[in-house]
């Protein structure tokens, strides 16, 4: 059943109805409850939406923010990738825990509880907000491929949009992005390349421990592009819709407000897995910001205008192949990003009229999910047409995403609390303190940056 627009109608919703438990799925899920012995191999298997999202979280938005951070302000940013790691973990662990304990993404619970207002507000704002970045992260890659063989770059923005949007409704996603993953190590060509380029340590480690802060708008417009990167209201959607459709494909999981006997056993694989996928991500950014403060900032080059300029920042490593590099990257991370993106736009939009929503799910069987995740690229591709440029969108789309953030924080921080919405499994302790802090954090941030620019424009 499909509520009216604008509406929230109080049907359940047909995704997370428990499967009837057959002996077998019941003695599994026993097997399940009893005590493992640690090994590597299971760590590897518990790791999945948190690394997913770690990994989708250096998009090429996220490469062309740390970019111009550390072209534009050097050593002295660095700090915020320390300040970012708690505060975004903490926030995307609280998203996860609302999609295993429900059963429902975070569009869901927000329909539930509040207003059409606030529901159809949250998903316009992050439609718009992830066309941008769509449409940022094509225009990345399509100019990172014409650096290499040239061409029209409007052509490789149609085509990687296609790819993006037709592998993720025809092809296997995990399949898809177990590919996708090899492609994103050439990320950690700027890791290689610390021991390799001529750092001033002393400097470089003085940059991330003691925070410097600039009152002034140009400042604070980074330091929002930066937070805004790492913490992104897509990635919350996402890590909380892929928790609940993790349980709505496996038989044996029930929503943890239903069956809380596996509570403590799945927090921990939660906390674990975005532990992980957070610290890859914040150690590709950190290691973006150092090595272009060391090359393009040290050269006096403190505003990159193009794919080529940040391209240089992998010469001392990878020399004439620094272009090729770097167009990897780029790529790679904007391939597996991108579906990531309109996945939480579909996720947003279907929870919240109630649709069949889910990756694992056949076009048939979900068609308006599967329209939207395609609206959604489509519109990434024709803001393409307008003459933005692709650079600048990045560090732009990030930005957008900064201020987008706040308020949606805000919501979760409410909805963990409620007990009609979290069961006895409302967040407590530290971790809704950091929540908190994180939101705060961000808010703080987006008003300096306001101030700041009214400033700067009566002056």
């Amino acid at each position: 059943m499909i509520s009216e627009p604008g509406t929230c109608s109080h049907v359940e919703q047909t995704s997370v109805e428990p499967a009837p438990q057959s002996p077998d799925a019941n003695a599994a899920i026993e097997h399940r409850r009893q005590p493992v012995v640690f090994r590597f191999r299971n760590l590897l298997f518990t790791l999945g939406p948190g690394l997913i999202t770690g990994a989708s979280d250096d998009d090429p938005s996220g490469i062309g923010a740390y970019s111009q951070a550390g072209a534009q302000l050097g050593f002295g940013i660095g700090w915020t990738m320390l300040l970012s790691y708690p505060l975004m973990t903490a926030i995307q662990e609280i998203s996860a825990r609302i999609g295993r304990v429900t059963g429902q993404g975070i569009a869901g619970n927000v329909c539930r509880n509040f207003g059409p207002i606030q529901i159809w507000s949250l998903v316009l704002l992050l439609f718009a907000a992830n066309s941008i970045n769509i449409a940022a992260d094509l225009g990345a890659m399509a100019d990172a491929l014409k650096l290499l063989i040239g061409g029209p770059g409007i052509a490789y923005v149609v085509l990687f949009g296609a790819i993006s949007v037709l592998a993720q409704i025809f092809f296997d996603y995990d399949r898809y992005v177990s590919v996708l993953k090899w492609l994103t190590l050439s990320l950690f060509a700027y890791v290689i390349a610390l021991a390799i380029v001529q750092v001033p340590w002393s400097e470089a480690l003085k940059g991330v421990l003691i925070p410097r802060v600039s009152w002034n708008a140009p400042f604070l417009t980074t330091l929002v592009a930066i937070l805004g990167t790492t913490i992104s209201p897509y990635l919350f959607i996402w890590q909380s819709s892929q928790e609940a459709e993790e349980q709505r494909i496996d038989a044996q999981k029930r929503p943890l407000k239903k069956d809380s006997s596996d509570a403590p056993e799945e927090f921990r694989r939660i906390r674990l897995d975005t532990l992980i996928g957070m610290a890859f991500s914040n150690l590709i950014g950190l290691s973006i910001i150092i090595t272009t403060a060391a090359t393009l900032h040290a050269q006096g080059r403190t505003d990159i205008l193009s794919s080529a300029q940040a391209a240089e920042a992998l010469r001392p490593i990878a020399g004439p192949l620094a272009e090729f590099i770097f167009a990897l990257g780029i790529i790679g991370t904007g391939l597996l990003a991108i579906p990531v993106l309109a996945g939480s736009t579909a996720y947003a939009i279907g929870e919240g009229r109630r649709w069949k929503v889910g990756l694992s799910r056949k076009p048939k069987e979900a068609v308006a999910f599967y329209a939207v995740l395609g609206l959604s690229g489509l519109c990434g591709i024709g803001l393409n047409f307008t003459p933005i440029d692709p650079i600048k969108a990045l560090y732009w789309s990030a930005v957008v995403n900064g201020v987008l953030a706040a308020p949606v924080m805000v919501i979760l921080m409410v909805l963990v609390r409620r007990p009609n919405v979290m069961g006895r499994l409302v967040v407590r302790g530290p971790l809704y303190w950091l929540g908190w802090a994180s939101t705060v954090v961000m808010a703080l941030c987006i008003v300096g940056m306001i101030a700041t620019m009214f400033m700067s424009a009566r002056s």
